[in-house]
């Protein structure tokens, strides 16, 4: 019913932590810098929302009128929370986990990239 919350929190938390960063960081030739990479963690995170959002709403667990969620409207306050919890939990982790196996493609490319350039 609100599982879409979780990402959504981590999403706005990285967003805040990227500007601080992306403030105070030069981007150097031939690297990526961490504000690049926390900005990819954070479009994972909205880009999950989004997606989680919109199947509730094709279910019909979210209402466009005040309380939005048929959970809360019902009284499953309790219920909520757990699907936050377990669903929005779990689906936060997926994403964590995609975006370490992108860092990990990435920097690779880097040290092909940096190979080859000192072989030409």
């Amino acid at each position: 019913m609100a599982c879409f919350s979780a990402p959504l929190a981590a999403a706005i938390a990285t967003g805040i932590v990227r500007r601080g960063m992306a403030a105070k960081t030069v981007e150097q030739p031939g690297t990526i810098s961490w504000a690049t990479k926390l900005g990819w963690l954070e479009k994972l995170f909205f880009g999950g929302c989004i997606l989680l959002a919109f199947e509730h709403v094709w279910h019909g667990e979210i209402i466009f009128r005040f309380p939005f969620l048929t959970g809360v409207r019902d009284g499953n306050t309790a219920e909520v929370l757990r699907e936050i919890a377990t669903v929005g939990g779990a689906m936060t982790a997926l994403i964590v986990a995609v975006w370490i196996g992108m860092l990990i493609v990435s920097s690779l490319i880097v040290k092909r990239g940096k190979t080859a350039e000192a072989e030409a």
